[in-house]
């Protein structure tokens, strides 16, 4: 059994890794907030857009699929967005997404390459062999805006325009709830219209475009596809700093239960050391009288 002295050590070691992991608790329950009210922000503009593309492909009809983004590319290869975590100690949000994505590697019958979000994905793909066509580490995904993500999107068009690639997908984990962040892969190009929502009834609107559907149509592709990446990278964001509050706070829970464990221990082995000494003293003072 540990010494008084070792159990004072290691009281003082688990007090300090608690104050520790309730700091970092109380930083992601803040970032999570703010990033959370941009992600369900960014939702009903998203869900918008998405809407009206769909209805102007109604409109447009048959000769929507005449359009480059709306067919398979012309390669047999896919390309794959990965977005993961830049740190640990995120519980297993990281873990959970890499085990969809071999998942849906081993489905495929394409070779995959990958554009990586965050120093974890990168790590993980360059240790089981995968090829990483460019890793996006500036600016970190914590400090990417809008601007970040339409130049990611763009870079995506430009790869599935290139002829090397028949498609190209997102894997990052979307949010749900506080408690819930799935991890999903979901097709990004070439735009299907089943994801649009596409169907008949947008074609019978009544109202007057101007200019004309297929010049809006043309215009709000780019910002439809920017605004999807955007959208996954704040639920990504969002996910990670969940994660990360609910590890925090189990880290946390654990380190208070044992902390009273150890506590408990000291108090019966100080008492027990006390119980000894009156002991030999009565029985030294026994001896004398």
């Amino acid at each position: 059994m540990a010494s008084i002295k070792e159990l004072r050590v290691r009281i003082k070691s688990v007090g300090s890794i608690k104050q520790i992991t309730r700091a970092m608790e109380m930083v992601a329950t803040t970032k999570l907030r703010r990033f959370q009210d941009r992600a369900t922000n960014s939702r009903p503009y998203t869900e918008e857009v998405t809407g009206l593309v769909g209805r102007l492909a109604a409109m447009l009809g048959d000769s929507v699929t005449d359009r480059p983004l709306f067919r398979d590319g012309e390669g047999d290869r896919t390309l794959a967005l990965v977005v993961s975590s830049d740190r640990g100690l995120c519980g297993a949000y990281n873990s959970n997404m890499f085990r969809v994505l071999d998942t849906w590697i081993k489905q495929q019958t394409n070779d995959v390459d990958f554009f990586v979000y965050g120093r974890k994905a990168n790590q993980y793909l360059t240790k089981t062999g995968r090829n990483i066509e460019r890793s996006l580490e500036d600016p970190p995904l914590e400090l990417t805006d809008y601007r970040n993500a339409a130049i990611t999107a763009r870079m995506l068009v430009r790869e599935f325009e290139s002829g090397k690639y028949k498609n190209v997908v997102i894997v990052y984990s979307a949010f749900q709830s506080m408690a819930k962040y799935d991890p999903r892969v979901v097709p990004f190009l070439p735009i299907r219209g089943d994801v649009l929502g596409a169907d008949e009834s947008g074609a019978q609107s009544d109202a007057i475009l101007e200019p004309d559907a297929e010049t809006i149509f043309d215009s709000l592709i780019p910002r439809y596809l920017e605004t999807r990446v955007y959208n996954a990278l704040l639920e990504a964001l969002t996910s990670e700093y969940a994660s990360r509050r609910f590890a925090m706070k189990n880290a946390t829970d654990a380190a208070t239960d044992m902390q009273k464990v150890l506590q408990g221990i000291y108090n019966r082995k100080r008492q027990e050391n006390i119980t000894k000494e009156l002991l030999d003293i009565v029985g030294g003072a026994e001896a004398v009288s």
